[in-house]
């Protein structure tokens, strides 16, 4: 009995020690520690002084310039190119996936018509891709009506019923149902272009519609009338897109003139079969290859959601090494194809001089503060994802190692140099996320990771449907 006894007053002491230490604990600012804040700030001293006048009086952004760094990158020329006619500018929207995939075609077109220039219709895939997105998300939410409103799920649902960001497959799975028509056919419309009004009412309609999905699920009515209804929700979907971008052609008359004045005779087209006339290219012989190391290397992901339709797997990938990233690249670009990416634009960016260049922004000696973290830490606490995709189309190679990338962007002709911008290579290691190559300039062994079970991620993951998100 005393053992015992004794044994239950060192288990009180050990318990009213611990609470003693966790009350103790200061979770609050209190005054010690304000005052400690304080004086950790001299207001006497010339460097504190000049970093409180420049700040407070200026946009960071424009104090962090390196001039150094600009001085040392100033060859703009490029050992293999490919040569892109016209520039693209997907306004104020966040289509910059589908915009990308679709300079990758046009360029196709444009070098088997010989044409001056040639787009396509990025309004004809934006009404289908937000039409399959509301079929997706419609489903998503039948699928998850059992589950709490709070589930992390359904959380995602209705935070993104319609979102504009997409990824490669996206394309690929657009191109392949409806095909694709010439810019002119289908011109781009002020919602097009400025989505994020359109974005709204779409999202209030279809939330409204969730409210309906999940009662009846949980109502216990039957599949077939649920899919009844969910068919009557799309009609006015279809019908709200008619509205903001217009009715997508069935069929169409086209010609075209090439770069030497060659008029071709007037033919009729459906989007599909012009598709299959003008786009000689097998989209299934593409391959996402991304560089996340969050996750281990030499593995085979899929992200769940990851796509614009209901009927399709979700978005595949293969992650690698960066340095395998970028000799795929380069292969390709030899050979005269362009690569579509993904990356995270916003990071070392000067905007005004279309250069993606590390050490760009010195905000250490600004702020005297180092705000640098590995690629990995940065992709697991959100400090960099993928925001935005454009189209590799040169590569300058010294030394047997590419030395600088060029880039077609979609922002039009006044944005950096023409349209283009310059990326130095070691910004690859540290921002690119994601290419897409042809099967050709991808090693046996890695093609091989193709046959392995993906693994799924969920769609929070970092790396989920965040290129050009909107």
């Amino acid at each position: 009995m005393k053992n015992g006894f004794k044994s239950l007053l060192i288990i009180l002491f050990i318990l009213l020690f611990a609470s003693n230490f966790i009350l103790s604990k200061e979770l609050g600012i209190s005054k010690k520690i304000l005052m400690e804040l304080k004086k950790s700030v001299d207001p006497n001293n010339p460097i504190f002084k000049m970093r409180l006048n420049a700040i407070s009086n200026n946009n960071p952004s424009t104090l962090v310039v390196n001039t150094e760094a600009l001085k040392k990158f100033h060859d703009f020329n490029f050992s293999n190119k490919i040569d892109i006619k016209g520039i693209t500018n997907q306004k104020r929207s966040g289509r910059c996936w589908l915009f990308a995939g679709y300079n990758v075609l046009r360029f196709a077109v444009i070098k088997k018509l010989k044409l001056k220039n040639f787009e396509l219709s990025q309004n004809y895939g934006t009404f289908y891709d937000k039409l399959e997105k509301a079929n997706l998300f419609l489903e998503g939410i039948i699928g998850t009506a059992k589950k709490p409103l709070l589930s992390r799920e359904v959380d995602y649902w209705l935070n993104h019923p319609i979102p504009d960001g997409g990824q490669w497959n996206m394309v690929v799975s657009l191109v392949e149902k409806y095909g694709v028509v010439p810019k002119e056919i289908m011109p781009e419309t002020y919602n097009s272009s400025n989505s994020g009004m359109m974005n709204r009412i779409l999202s209030k309609l279809l939330r409204k519609d969730a409210v309906l999905l999940r009662k009846m699920v949980n109502d216990k009515v039957s599949s077939e009338k649920i899919n009844i209804k969910k068919v009557k929700m799309l009609k006015d979907v279809y019908k709200l897109l008619v509205y903001f971008l217009g009715i997508p052609p069935e069929e169409f008359s086209y010609r075209y003139k090439t770069e030497k004045g060659r008029l071709s005779p007037v033919k009729k087209y459906t989007p599909v079969s012009f598709y299959k006339k003008f786009i000689d290219i097998n989209l299934n012989d593409f391959v996402i290859i991304y560089n996340t190391p969050h996750k281990p290397f030499y593995k085979l992901y899929s992200i769940k959601h990851d796509k614009d339709m209901a009927d399709k797997r979700d978005m595949s990938f293969i992650n690698l090494p960066v340095n395998y990233l970028k000799q795929m690249a380069k292969q390709s670009i030899i050979a005269g194809e362009p690569v579509w990416f993904g990356c995270d634009v916003g990071k070392e960016f000067d905007s005004k001089r279309g250069l993606l260049l590390p050490g760009i922004h010195d905000y250490k000696s600004l702020f005297g503060m180092d705000f640098s973290m590995s690629k990995r830490d940065r992709i697991l606490y959100r400090q960099s994802i993928p925001t935005h995709a454009m189209v590799l189309t040169a590569v300058d190679i010294q030394n047997g190692k590419p030395e600088k990338w060029k880039i077609e962007n979609s922002w039009g002709m006044k944005s950096g140099k023409n349209g283009f911008l310059i990326m130095k290579d070691n910004w690859f290691d540290y921002f690119v996320f994601a290419i897409v190559v042809n099967k050709q300039f991808v090693p046996k062994k890695i093609l091989n990771i193709l046959k392995q079970e993906p693994e799924v991620l969920p769609p929070w993951d970092p790396m989920f449907k965040t290129v050009c998100p909107n």
